[in-house]
């Protein structure tokens, strides 16, 4: 198979599965293009732009199927956006990159295991110190790794009993955005758009819109998660170990 349809059909995928559960996706196109050893640093911009349209595409979705919920948001917005430009403009180059990136990536390999923190059916108020601590971080974090946040939200969300699985999701998907373009706003290059990575861009939109439909409206996320660990799961071990 053709390398690029290789890497489109792979970005595809990333697409949906990410967005099936709220996502925008930019750790897993990181992933897919180190495991292609496509120089991450050229398109770094072009993944946050990915990363807004296809996490818009699981907001709309999200709240038109009913769950979201802005008070879930404001406290983390608040801090996470002007954080996120900051980061943005201290970005990690190099091994530390790499580093860095193949732990987060850890993350939601762990999250697809199946090591989840448990839904609690009491749902809690929001503490908003703590959300607007935890914003700083998440926001933080998200500038200088070029990614939106919600692999680290969502567990907070639910470990901390303020939402289900569904409202993370939404909840993820404008933290995401926003933060995205808070980034995206904070970058000084150029963004690189040529012929491959326009197909790049379109194979993992299309990914995105299909994954939010059926993430918000029909599918359940059980038996697909395993082939989206294996990526994240290849891509962290090379960036940690081999580049």
């Amino acid at each position: 198979m053709d390398l690029n349809l290789l890497l489109a059909l792979s970005l595809f995928v990333i697409g949906f599965l990410y967005a099936s559960v709220g996502h925008g996706g930019a750790s897993g196109y990181l992933a897919v293009l180190s495991i292609f050893a496509i120089p991450v640093s050229e398109y770094k911009p072009l993944i946050l732009v990915l990363n807004i349209l296809v996490a818009s595409m699981g907001f709309i979705q999200f709240t038109r199927a009913g769950y979201f919920k802005w008070r879930l948001c404001w406290p983390f917005l608040l801090t996470s956006i002007p954080a996120a430009f900051i980061g943005s403009k201290m970005p990690i180059k190099g091994d530390l990159y790499n580093l860095l990136l193949g732990l987060a990536l850890v993350v939601p390999v762990i999250r697809l295991l199946g090591f989840t923190p448990v839904e609690k059916l009491q749902r809690k108020v929001v503490k908003v110190p703590l959300a607007l601590f935890i914003g700083v971080i998440i926001g933080f974090l998200s500038g200088m790794l070029n990614i939106g946040g919600g692999i680290f939200l969502s567990p907070v969300l639910i470990l901390l009993a303020w939402a289900d699985a569904k409202e993370a999701a939404a909840a993820s998907a404008i933290f995401i955005v926003l933060n995205s373009a808070s980034g995206l706003l904070g970058f000084n290059g150029q963004i690189n758009f040529d012929i491959s990575s326009s197909a790049w861009f379109i194979a993992a939109l299309c990914g995105g819109i299909a994954g939010a439909y059926w993430g918000s409206q029909r599918f359940k996320v059980v038996t697909v998660r395993y082939l989206l660990t294996a990526v994240l799961a290849i891509a962290s071990v090379k960036l940690i170990f081999f580049m």
